[in-house]
């Protein structure tokens, strides 16, 4: 398994704008192409205005390839577009991590 770690970083005060829109246009698309959701957080101490989402995959081709056919759908763009047009998002940082063999969730 890899998982696709990401952090959002927000303007502030754009952050419940921006998960309201994900939570109706972003999420249910993600879940029908990206299928396995481990995890969606926001911060409390550190750096504010932050979430971090982790998305598993069977491997890198499997990330690829689900990626490739959200990419297509039609919804997708759709949140993309009201996500431009929101202007909420700062910074992106994704990272692909793999579990160690003692992890939890392999």
């Amino acid at each position: 398994m890899v998982i696709d770690h990401r952090t959002y970083t927000f303007h502030p005060l754009k952050m419940p704008k921006w998960l309201a829109l994900y939570e109706e246009y972003g999420l249910p698309v993600q879940l029908k192409h990206l299928g396995n959701l481990i995890g969606f957080f926001q911060n409390e101490i550190g750096t504010l205005n932050q979430v971090v989402h982790l998305w598993g995959f069977d491997g890198l081709d499997d990330r690829q390839r689900r990626r490739a056919e959200m990419a297509k759908d039609p919804a997708w763009h759709e949140f993309m577009r009201r996500n431009e047009e929101l202007g909420a998002l700062m910074h992106q940082e994704s990272k692909i991590v793999t579990p160690v063999r003692f992890s939890p969730i392999k």
